[in-house]
C-alpha cells in the first residue's frame, strides 16, 4: 500500500470516522455505529471498504486496524517528483488555453508565468507597441490581468526589453 492509497482510502468522512472507532477499540459494526452515531448501512458500507483498502483486518466482531500495513505504507518512499514539477504545477494553475486565469501574487510563481507568456514572442524580433499588445490581449482574455499590467511585468522582470515603442524579446 502506497502512501497514496492510504490517504485515497481515509478520504471520505465516514469512512475515517469508522477506522477512528477502530482504532479506539470498537470490534463490530453495531459498536462502531454506536460510537459514532452513523447508521449501520454506511458503517458496514466503510468498513468493508477499509477492509479492501488492507486498513482494517477481521471480521464483525473481531475487526481491528491493520498496523503493518500502515508501517509498510510509512516506510514507502514517495515517487521522485520530476524537475519541472513545480513549474508545470504553476503553470496549470494559472494558464489554460494559452490564456491567463491569473496572475501569482508570489514573484517567482509569477516570474515563472511571465517567463511562458514571453516565450509568445520570437528572439531577436523587434515588435511595435501594437503588436505587443494585441498578442498580450489574447493572454487576458479571460480577465487574469490587463494587457499593460502584463506588458509592464515583462519588462519590469527583464523577458522583454523597450525603446522608443519597440519591443523585443531577451534572452533564449
Amino acid at each position: 500500500m502506497t502512501a497514496q492509497a492510504l490517504a485515497g482510502a481515509l478520504a471520505d468522512d465516514v469512512r475515517r470516522q469508522v477506522f477512528a472507532a477502530i482504532v479506539l477499540g470498537d470490534a463490530d459494526a453495531p459498536a462502531v455505529a454506536d460510537r459514532t452515531g452513523l447508521p449501520a448501512r454506511q458503517v458496514l458500507t466503510a468498513i468493508r471498504r477499509l477492509v479492501d483498502a488492507g486498513l482494517v483486518t477481521g471480521g464483525d466482531g473481531d475487526l481491528r486496524v491493520d498496523a503493518e500495513r500502515l508501517r509498510e505504507a510509512a516506510r514507502t518512499p514517495a515517487p521522485p517528483r520530476p524537475a519541472g514539477d513545480s513549474t508545470d504545477r504553476v503553470l496549470r494553475t494559472f494558464v489554460h488555453d494559452d490564456r491567463l486565469t491569473g496572475l501569482p501574487a508570489q514573484r517567482g510563481r509569477r516570474r515563472v508565468v511571465l517567463a511562458h507568456v514571453a516565450k509568445s514572442f520570437e528572439p531577436g524580433v523587434r515588435y511595435p507597441e501594437r503588436e505587443v499588445d494585441e498578442v498580450l490581449r489574447r493572454w487576458c482574455e479571460r480577465g487574469g490581468s490587463d494587457h499593460a499590467a502584463l506588458r509592464r511585468y515583462l519588462i519590469d522582470e527583464q523577458l522583454l526589453a523597450r525603446e522608443q515603442g519597440v519591443y523585443w524579446r531577451i534572452g533564449d
